[in-house]
């Protein structure tokens, strides 16, 4: 006879009184689940009643009641770089941050190729057990020496990085302070962190100061978090402003540069030299390898004291296999490319340039796009800009719609990422097919209607 089977064979009293000692709760037959088929009384019978899920069910009739497909999802065949394949149709594409065309380079993919042979297609572990290979070391040397600083570490995922980064450096007694249009895996790690968090409105550092001046005296450490490119609207920081703050309240800084990295700077080198400036100035550099490095995961760059405690303490780097050597070779050889051909990142500034004034020419709303590797459109309510991503996709242009609430309501917008690879005649088509799309939704009707129903969300 088995221990299990012994303890089913106790009396029930003997039994709890048994789990009880034992530090489980004791269990009652009323309270446990039925013997028969079908949900405990009161219990949802699945998961399609979580809140979560009817969302996602009320939008899909919003979608219905105007006629409009979802536009997310769409699977594309082969590369997708300024232009791809969807639905076995060829397309204009905007929607990839492939922002220097790396991602069919054939350097890169030979890197990884070699690394394959060489290491296998995965780490096998986390760095601490058995993860760790060269090419992780080499790809933190580059990045340590693209910033300026004591030393690097990568990660598997670019969103698990902040999520890692914060929750280790930050905790209860601390604060965190972030600008109001961070990323999502920014407000998750501080969320992780048990830190107070306050955020201030979009670049403004007056709101800032406020923040901090009040705030400084009632905790232990103070960060401030910002972007280097902003993923939703296509602009800046100010950086001096922000470093000039960071010293006055004795504060830490982190710029998140994720689409900063060859985008932003005259040779794509990120925010600090667009201004300038040593990037050692930062405290805490963080990005990710999947866009213009063109492989996936993540990275942190900063003093020596930061990333050994990042080694032992970031959940995402010791609980966590380490990124597959395939991946940190394909981004150190990005890397080296970034660095070795500056036409790239001049290509994509012509790019972005080039778009900014074909859409003020064509009467489009670029918000406070500044001409960088992304740029948005701004049409106001979240149908208008589903029905728009979804009549430039019959035109042949693929361009993802940003819709509430990954932006605030009545400030939907189609978000261009734009490529060294993209040619002006290119840029041309896809804002012409734009502009007669919202022609078209006016004349239809299509747009008084959502004013009328107030469809937001």
């Amino acid at each position: 006879m088995t221990l299990s089977t012994a303890r089913r064979g106790l009396d029930p009293d003997i039994r709890r009184r048994m789990l009880s000692q034992a530090g489980a709760a004791p269990v009652r037959p009323e309270a446990g689940l039925p013997r028969s088929g079908g949900p405990a009384p009161g219990r949802l019978a699945g998961l399609d009643r979580l809140e979560a899920v009817q969302r996602g069910a009320a939008l899909e009739r919003a979608l219905a009641l105007l006629d409009l497909e979802p536009p997310y999802f769409r699977m594309h065949d082969g590369h997708a770089g300024a232009e791809t394949r969807i639905a076995d149709r060829a397309c204009l594409n905007f929607a990839t941050y492939d922002y220097l065309g790396l991602n069919a380079d054939p350097r890169p993919a030979r890197a990884a190729v070699q690394a394959i042979g060489r290491y296998g297609v995965s780490a096998g572990g986390s760095r601490m057990v058995s993860g760790e290979r060269p090419v992780h070391r080499a790809l933190e040397a580059r990045l340590a020496r693209h910033y300026n600083s004591e030393a690097a570490l990568s990660f598997v995922s670019g969103h698990g990085t902040n999520m890692s980064l914060l929750a280790a450096v930050t905790g209860p007694g601390d604060l965190i302070v972030h600008d109001a249009h961070i990323h999502n895996s920014v407000r998750m790690g501080a969320a992780l962190s048990g830190a107070s968090v306050r955020s201030f409105a979009h670049n403004d550092l007056a709101a800032l100061e406020r923040i901090l001046a009040h705030n400084r005296p009632l905790c232990r450490n103070l960060l401030i978090v910002v972007e280097g490119l902003y993923s939703m609207d296509g602009d800046l920081p100010n950086l001096p402003g922000l470093l000039a703050l960071r010293d006055c309240y004795d504060a830490w800084l982190m710029v998140d540069e994720a689409h900063a990295l060859g985008c932003v700077g005259a040779r794509g080198q990120g925010v600090a030299a667009h201004y300038g400036l040593d990037p050692a100035c930062v405290d805490i550099w963080m990005g990710t390898l999947s866009k213009t490095l063109a492989s996936t995961g993540g990275y942190v760059a900063g003093s020596g004291a930061l990333i050994r405690l990042l080694k032992h303490e970031a959940a995402g780097h010791v609980f966590s296999v380490a990124l597959p050597p395939m991946l940190a070779a394909s981004a150190l050889c990005a890397l080296e490319l970034l660095e070795q051909e500056p036409e790239r990142c001049a290509r994509l500034r012509e790019n972005g340039a080039y778009f900014a004034a074909r859409a003020a020419e064509l009467g489009l709303n670029t918000g406070t796009g500044q001409g960088f590797g992304i740029m948005p459109v701004m049409v106001g309510a979240s149908p208008v800009a589903v029905k728009l991503s979804e009549r430039l996709l019959e035109a042949g242009v693929n361009v993802a719609p940003v819709t509430f609430p990954g932006v605030p309501m009545n400030a939907a917008r189609l978000r261009f990422f734009l490529s060294s690879d993209h040619t002006e005649a290119q840029i041309d088509q896809g804002l012409r097919a734009l502009r007669q799309a919202l022609d078209r939704l006016e004349e239809e009707g299509f747009l008084g209607l959502v004013e009328g129903l107030g469809a937001e969300g």
